[in-house]
């Protein structure tokens, strides 16, 4: 089969690559319409008794993730000048188009008690003709004794807070970045002429832009590790050919993967972002493979079609088995049910497979079309350090086994020991530098209002209309008071914080009185609401249309997931049932933080079930390979250890896991049986070719496959290490681990996996040998008949000529 398709691929070499780049095309034109998705609560799955819960709750309340907050603090919001300049600042954010809201003590609202008609009348503070700086002040004064803004639109040391509610479909689609770009422009303007610092937070700000710091940084990145890869390639091969080839195919391929997501009717996720560093995982080795092959081949007897011919039966389908485990691996992934996963591994699977098409065509295909490899070109077969390097590991797996064995143990038992330190912590703010003005922001809200992270409290009366019972409310309020109490949780807004303020305007604003009503008070009150204006809609904005149900909002530190699992679970839950222990009572925490929390656990744990799954399976893969037990483990083994090194460096180093984290492993282990299954299919074929001399196979096996996954794993290493610069831990992990991944799974691959051979494997003991393995080296044994059918492949008279003189 190999023989015929790499005569069809040499003899159709023009039409194919000719396909190639119309396939290309249409992926690009499609590609044209790739969009980002803005939408992060696809992470859990629609399912989760959470995620359902949380549903409803938008359902009834709303939206609690569209806030952005803007603060400061600073003395001169005193003066007349600067806080009619905050006036007009207030009413030109509300002017933005995906601003639904705004509030802020510009625009603040107090009830004023209308006794003559026995209702409220809604009257705002700061009036906009304010003109007098004395005016002024003794309205600051009046702020100071609104006890329900208090911890909400300022705080005690003097800090000021804005919050806007935004168009929940504006911010879940790529209109968002237009959306905090107008925020932040009108906001520049505002502190340009008042001097005043402004510092911004809310979940749709900060997720607009780490994702631009990130995809701009991670393109920057990209372009570099790729100007590395290609400066390395060119050191190598001394050959600007080899260097084009390869950045041609990743660039197919990424075309390929952006026209995939289109087609699919998929969007651009923070996952998906990830495809073209691992295309280049990918394409890289392939093209090196190969490409040193075609050189090993050609420097034996000179003749070039013979050495395409050979690379496409010798490699090709040692990469395809490497591809498609390397698929797998991601392809899983499509069965669990995470959408977002579901996503990546589908796309993932798909143009890995098509790495190894595109491969396979264009390189025997532009090489054909190229002239001869000149002797420069041919110089990296003969690197004295490479051929020194592959010497000292022949020698240490011939004759020092017993010293790699306790080695590698040792190796091992300290990377188990320190992967017992690994903590899976994620934070809604991750990965940025202390120093980022993002992190600082969040401090600054977190210092001066507690956080501004929303979680939200709903609480359950048991029956309809049971908000209305003041007995209820002072259970509510008994829980609040509880809640304001802990470190890093913010006063909260909610229907007994509403009454308190109702009952404060009835008694005209006396002090001492902003507290639940009695009973009498409360049918009082009840009827002023329902003859105030609007009274009856602010109340239904903290409860139900029943009024069964009413909530509790409150703004809490990005504590990390770890804290805030103990904050719910074993703080705030304990004290909801000690108080409502004995009444028809109950309470549910939800929100879009304790969500995005198990959002990421989700993927942490889909991503190592699904690696888990695919071991599995790339297991079976190595039972049809080699039909050898023996054979399995030793093909197994060695891929364990780099991720167990990997993972004892996670936790010697506190490197958390996390969804970023996570993802290396499956890289690593795509790594790493992919430099196993090109050895041991070398392997493989010297002992049918020297009739099963164990270590004569082991020695050809090091010298000529070991310096192309020398060369992978150098060029490779050398192009993740640049994203260690990143000022984004996530991508500085990828960069650091990966690379270190790459090293360790070469020198296993080179050294620990030919003892293993040398110790346990009796050879190939059948007559008969593997058709996927063995059958396609036949060439060493029918080399005049292999010459006479090249003579019969169309490639151009003129070609065939010049290679027959060889």
């Amino acid at each position: 089969m190999w023989k015929e398709l790499s005569h069809f691929i040499l003899r159709y070499r023009v039409i194919l690559i000719l396909v190639l780049a119309v396939i290309t095309a249409f992926m690009g034109y499609h590609a044209r319409d790739l969009e980002m998705t803005y939408d992060f609560s696809q992470v859990v799955p629609e399912d989760d008794p959470e995620m359902i819960y949380f549903t409803e709750f938008k359902n009834i309340f709303g939206e609690d993730g569209n806030v952005v907050a803007i603060g400061f603090e600073d003395d001169k919001i005193h003066e007349l000048k600067t806080f009619q300049r905050f006036q007009y600042y207030s009413n030109e954010l509300q002017k933005i188009h995906g601003v639904n809201g705004l509030i802020s003590i510009a625009n603040v609202e107090r009830f004023i008690k209308n006794t003559s008609e026995k209702k409220f009348d809604r009257q705002v503070l700061f009036p906009a003709d304010i003109n007098d700086q004395e005016q002024l002040d003794s309205l600051f004064k009046v702020l100071e004794g609104l006890e329900m803004y208090k911890g909400q639109l300022f705080s005690e040391d003097g800090a000021i807070l804005l919050i806007m509610t935004l168009d929940t479909e504006i911010i879940h689609t790529s209109d968002r970045d237009r959306l905090i770009h107008d925020i932040t422009e009108t906001s520049n303007q505002f502190a340009e002429v008042t001097g005043i610092e402004l510092h911004f937070a809310g979940i749709p700000y900060v997720r607009s832009e780490v994702a631009n710091r990130v995809k701009e940084e991670f393109v920057l990145f990209l372009s570099i590790s790729l100007l590395v890869c290609a400066l390395i390639l060119w050191l190598f091969f001394r050959s600007l050919t080899a260097v084009a080839v390869p950045l041609i195919i990743i660039g197919v391929v990424v075309v390929w993967t952006m026209g995939t997501i289109v087609l699919l009717g998929y969007k651009m996720t923070l996952l998906t972002a990830l495809l073209p560093p691992i295309i280049v995982v990918i394409g890289i080795p392939n093209s090196i493979y190969l490409i040193n092959k075609f050189h090993q081949e050609f420097s034996r007897h000179g003749q070039k079609f013979l050495a395409l011919e050979r690379i496409i039966r010798k490699i090709g389908i040692v990469t395809l088995i490497t591809n498609f485990t390397t698929a797998i691996g991601f392809v899983v992934l499509a069965f669990t049910n995470i959408r977002i996963l579901q996503e990546f591994g589908l796309v993932a699977g798909i143009n890995i497979l098509a790495t190894f098409i595109v491969s396979i065509i264009l390189i025997p295909g532009i090489f054909s079309l190229l002239p001869k490899p000149k002797p420069k070109h041919l110089k990296h077969l003969g690197f004295k350090f490479i051929n020194g390097f592959l010497e000292i590991c022949d020698i240490l797996v011939h004759k020092y086994r017993k010293s790699v064995y306790i080695l590698t143990l040792i190796t091992v038992l300290i990377s188990i020991y320190g992967m017992t330190k690994i903590q899976a912590i994620s934070f809604m703010v991750d990965d940025l530098p202390n120093n980022s003005s993002i992190i600082q922001d969040l401090e600054f809200f977190e210092s001066r209002f507690a956080g501004i992270m929303p979680l939200e409290i709903v609480v359950d009366t048991g029956k309809r209309k049971g908000v209305q019972n003041v007995k209820n409310l002072e259970k509510t309020d008994q829980l609040e008071e509880f809640l304001v109490t802990l470190p890093g949780v913010s006063s909260p807004v909610s229907l007994t914080q509403f009454t308190k303020a109702v009952n404060f305007a009835y008694y005209k604003e006396t002090p001492g009185t902003f507290v639940l009503p009695s009973r009498r008070d409360a049918l009082f009150l009840r009827k002023y609401l329902k003859n105030t204006g609007e009274g009856e809609e602010l109340l239904n904005a903290f409860s139900d249309t029943a009024q069964q149900k009413m909530r509790i909002s409150l703004r809490v530190a990005d504590l990390g997931s770890q804290k805030m699992d103990n904050l719910v679970q074993h703080i705030i839950m304990p004290k909801i049932d000690e108080i409502f222990d004995g009444t028809d009572m109950s309470a549910v925490i939800t929100g879009t933080t304790l969500l995005f929390i198990k959002g990421n656990s989700y993927l942490i744990r889909n991503l190592m079930q699904t690696m888990v799954i695919a071991f599995f399976l790339i297991a079976l893969i190595m039972a049809m390979l080699f039909q050898s037990v023996r054979m399995i483990l030793i093909s197994v083994i060695p891929n364990f250890i780099p991720l167990i090194i990997t993972a004892g460096i996670m936790g010697f180093f506190q490197i958390p896991l996390k969804p970023s984290t996570a993802l290396i492993f499956s890289i690593a282990f795509g790594i790493s049986v992919d430099d196993s299954i090109h050895f041991l299919a070398k392997y493989r074929q010297e002992l049918l070719t020297h009739d099963n001399f164990i270590s004569r196979a082991v020695t050809i096996s090091l010298r000529e496959t070991g310096s192309s996954m020398f060369y992978t794993s150098i060029v490779l290493f050398a192009g993740f290490i640049i994203f260690s610069f990143s000022d984004f831990g996530g991508t500085v992990a990828l960069g650091i681990l990966t690379s270190l991944t790459l090293l360790n799974a070469l020198l296993i691959n080179l050294i620990f996996l030919p003892t293993l051979l040398l110790t346990f494997d009796k050879g190939i003991k059948s007559t008969t040998v593997h058709p996927l393995i063995e059958n396609y080296d036949e060439f060493y044994f029918e080399q005049e008949d292999e010459e006479i059918d090249l003579q019969q492949i169309e490639v151009g008279k003129s070609q065939i000529s010049s290679e027959t003189e060889d």
